[in-house]
């Protein structure tokens, strides 16, 4: 089950809202501070937070901040009372879901709260699927990495053979071997996979010779 983490200075605030997540079936935990929140750990499940601008120890973009610093990739979406256009700004810049200005209906709340975790779930995926990547990537020798970093420049097996002073025969057992492991039904969804982890096109065995030969 989805859970929302409410964070208000404001009991009667945070009352309500609990009221009407678990009113939509949504398991919910309210704090009164960032840092109250800051001592507790997020689950391993879909997860978003409805978090006030104003708060009595740290202020939300402060706790934004934090939350990003430590790697914490939950949504967030921004209460506010006050209008503040350089606050919001600065909350959307750094990756807020939305900004709601009180008072807001509450469909507007669990509208947003919809997006947000939607978001939280294709962040999810996508971090799976680059961990996925990561394993088959780890998975390759040497001179597969050789090749498919070649490869996804564009390279044919003529130019990468001459670039790594092997046979063309030689390269195509390489690549091969590449596709297979990291399971690509093709050379488009190879630089797919490669692109989603920011794998470099030069590995760090060919910037070697580079240097050895320069």
């Amino acid at each position: 089950m989805p859970i929302v983490f409410v964070i208000d200075d404001d009991d009667s605030v945070r009352r309500s809202l609990e009221r009407l997540l678990r009113s939509v079936k949504l398991d919910v935990q309210t704090f009164g501070t960032a840092r109250e929140f800051l001592l507790q750990s997020l689950p391993d499940r879909p997860a978003c937070v409805v978090l006030d601008l104003r708060l009595p120890d740290l202020s939300g973009l402060t706790l934004q901040e934090s939350l990003i610093r430590l790697g914490h990739q939950v949504p967030i979406i921004f209460i506010s009372g006050h209008a503040d256009v350089s606050s919001s700004v600065h909350a959307m810049k750094a990756g807020a879901v939305d900004f709601l200005q009180k008072p807001f209906s509450d469909q507007m709340l669990l509208d947003t709260i919809n997006v947000a975790l939607l978001r939280y779930g294709e962040a999810r995926r996508r971090r799976a699927d680059a961990t996925e990547i990561r394993a088959r990537l780890d998975a390759l020798s040497r001179r597969e990495r050789d090749v498919l970093g070649l490869v996804i420049r564009g390279r044919t097996n003529k130019q990468v053979a001459q670039e790594l002073g092997i046979s063309e025969k030689t390269v195509k057992f390489h690549r091969s071997g590449v596709m297979k492991k990291m399971r690509a039904g093709s050379l488009a969804e190879l630089v797919r996979q490669a692109d989603r982890v920011a794998f470099p096109t030069v590995s760090s065995s060919l910037e070697a010779a580079g240097r050895r030969s320069s």
